[in-house]
């Protein structure tokens, strides 16, 4: 009798024994984070391991985890400050960094820093306007972090991120938007098609302004060519006589020149006074027929000169 007492008596300390070692006994998983009571008052805060609680006096009280979490902020109506409501809704990015402020500065941050970014997120959609919303995001979502980790510091939660998903106007605002882009899209349309055409207006004065430029300078240098040529011949004439002159006079100076000269002036006085005879009906003769000896004599005077030097 006394060996079966003495059996379930082990056995039940046995089991006792596991059951404080398994109340006491405690694994915290990596990024996580318990906050242990001693008499229901603040101990310590366990990291990531095995961990031994003194038994009927320590507990777990909190439990946190370190990653960042993602809260869903509902869908709340904003008013603009162009007075339209709008449905606007996001996700919010926290962490907890502090365990200890986590669990004894507030009662459950998750709800409180939901309430908080939708009263930041309605004051900042009332500062601007319908249109700047759509634009402005980025800003917004910059403002909502900054006076959310404002107040949740104390908290000991870190704010990372927040991010507008959706914002939702009316119907008859979003076909009235619908209606101005249309027509800001027509508005373009019919100003690159002026513009395209007053470009090509302006080319094509361009093109006729180089077209008379180079019509006129073609001019130009045609005329300056034919100048060039025109002087050109008259050099050379002016040159071929000089040398036709020139040998006239040097012909004259050998024997029987003077004789040749007065026969050639003779002759072309003759054909000269023929010439007029057949050209009019009257016939002047002149009072002395001795002009062409006396024609003759002045001809053979000049010959007798000392002829120029030959021409170039």
């Amino acid at each position: 009798m006394y060996d079966n007492f003495a059996f379930w008596v082990s056995i039940a300390t046995a089991i006792v024994v596991v059951l404080i070692i398994f109340k006491t006994a405690v694994v915290v998983p990596q990024q996580s984070a318990y906050v242990i009571e001693s008499l229901g008052k603040y101990s310590r805060t366990l990291r990531a391991g095995f961990h031994v609680l003194i038994p009927f006096i320590e507990s777990a009280a909190y439990k946190h985890s370190l990653k960042e979490l993602a809260l869903d902020i509902p869908e709340q109506v904003c008013i603009t400050n162009d007075n339209v409501q709008v449905g606007v809704d996001g996700v919010l990015y926290l962490q907890v960094l502090d365990p200890e402020r986590a669990s004894y500065g507030i009662t459950d941050y998750g709800f409180a820093i939901s309430q908080l970014a939708q009263t930041t997120l309605r004051s900042e959609i009332g500062k601007i306007a319908l249109d700047r919303t759509f634009e402005e995001r980025a800003m917004i979502n910059a403002n909502v972090v900054s006076e959310l980790d404002k107040a949740s510091d104390p908290w000991g939660v870190k704010v990372l991120r927040y991010e507008i998903k959706n914002i939702n106007p009316p119907h008859d605002v979003l076909s009235a938007m619908e209606k101005q882009m249309r027509a800001e899209r027509e508005k373009r349309a019919v100003i690159l098609t002026s513009e395209g055409e007053r470009d090509a207006k302006i080319n094509e004065a361009e093109g006729e302004k180089q077209r008379v430029i180079k019509e006129s300078e073609a001019t130009k240098q045609q005329q300056i060519n034919e100048a060039e040529g025109e002087a050109a011949a008259i050099l050379a004439v002016a040159t071929a006589t000089a040398k036709g002159l020139y040998r006239v006079a040097q012909s004259l100076v050998v024997e029987g020149g003077e004789s040749a000269m007065q026969l050639r002036v003779a002759e072309a006085y003759i054909a000269e006074f023929g010439k007029l005879a057949k050209e009019g009906n009257t016939l002047v003769v002149p009072s002395n027929l001795a002009d062409l000896s006396s024609m003759v004599a002045l001809a053979t005077t000049i010959a007798k000169k000392e002829p120029p030097g030959p021409a170039s």
